[in-house]
């Protein structure tokens, strides 16, 4: 696989209307469109170069700003995300991170799997922004907006620098999140800060029925591999659990299929296992309902009554999960926890801010 040429992005920019009288591009009918005018991230994608191509996926490299960004809801259990990437390459029908490639006015919820941005200098931020952090013990989330292990890791490499940064610190508290089995390869850094460290990986398993999950996640690992990676990487010392998610009804929610889940999860050496139910931002919506259109048409009504007035589902539903859920940790021994840091009140005080 070689490097392409760094060519300009210009697939994706939003159609702009020339004034009357521009002259045509050469070889075209058309007006020459006249320059976007965009911000932020969005200037930055638009200017990002392509630096790799193969079937049905393109790669960027996108200028970073920053590597760690505050999570700024107070709710979640950890402080700081820290994403490598922009966009993932698995195309799970349910992903709810398909909106952020809205902030770079790519508004195509398929361009999410098909436009990669790597953010090829991010490790160098984050050494200059631990090494000026006030409080290196606030949770760090690895993956919370794509896979930090997806294809694309393997010929850039950001994930793998990022861990090198780490193991360059004491003290700090990060998690990461993945349905890949390249983890595997990192076994090398993932163990020395996983003594120094409080480490934790999530490997996020829909359901082991090996069909279903080829259909929702067609370009993933299949289960058994991802299985088998949490078996490796606990026989590591690591502290490995299995992220449900999402729980899709009607799908992967049964008590029977969450129990076949939770037995695999705890026969392959997980320690925990968290519950994460589906929800539909629009442009999510806008890829899984064909989906379910295509392949279960009876679920068609029963979705869209559940998701009529918001992305997210019930209350009722969710304690329901929760308690099943519950009763499934304690039958495998899968509630293994730490004790876990209050990131509210310190998100409110910035407590790892910069400068």
């Amino acid at each position: 696989m070689q490097f392409l040429p760094a060519t300009p992005v210009v697939s994706f920019q939003p159609p702009v209307t020339a004034a009357p009288g521009t002259p045509a591009r050469p070889g075209t009918t058309g007006p020459l469109p006249a320059p976007a005018k965009l911000i932020g991230i969005a200037r930055l994608a638009q200017q990002s170069p392509r630096v790799r191509e193969r079937t049905g996926v393109e790669y960027f490299s996108l200028p970073a700003r920053s590597a760690l960004n505050r999570e700024s809801s107070g709710r979640m259990p950890f402080a700081w995300t820290l994403n490598p990437y922009r966009g993932c390459e698995f195309g799970c029908k349910y992903c709810y991170a398909r909106y952020t490639h809205e902030f770079m006015e790519i508004h195509d919820g398929r361009d999410f799997e098909r436009k990669i941005f790597a953010k090829l200098g991010s490790p160098e931020l984050l050494r200059a922004e631990l090494r000026r952090a006030r409080d290196r013990g606030l949770p760090i989330a690895l993956g919370t907006a794509t896979d930090p292990y997806q294809p694309a890791e393997k010929q850039f490499e950001v994930t793998r620098g990022m861990l090198k940064v780490f193991g360059e610190f004491e003290g700090l508290d990060f998690s990461i999140t993945t349905k890949s089995t390249l983890i595997l390869r990192d076994l090398d850094l993932l163990v020395p800060p996983g003594r120094r460290h409080r480490l934790n990986v999530h490997m996020t398993i829909t359901t082991v029925d090996a069909r279903l999950a080829r259909l929702m996640e067609p370009k993933a690992p299949p289960p058994a591999r991802r299985l088998e990676a949490v078996r490796q990487l606990a026989d590591a010392g690591i502290r490995t659990g299995v992220n449900a998610a999402a729980i899709v009804p009607g799908l992967t929610d049964s008590p029977a299929q969450l129990d076949r889940l939770a037995r695999a999860a705890s026969q392959h050496g997980a320690q925990f296992l968290l519950p994460i139910v589906l929800f539909l931002m629009p442009s999510a919506m806008a890829q899984f309902m064909p989906f379910l259109e295509k392949e279960y048409p009876q679920l068609v009504r029963r979705y869209r009554k559940l998701f009529r007035h918001s992305a997210y589902l019930s209350d009722e539903y969710k304690d329901g999960i929760s308690r099943l859920v519950a009763d499934l940790r304690g039958r495998y021994g899968l509630d293994g926890k730490r004790e876990e840091t209050t990131v509210a009140p310190l998100h409110r005080q910035y407590a790892l801010a910069f400068g």
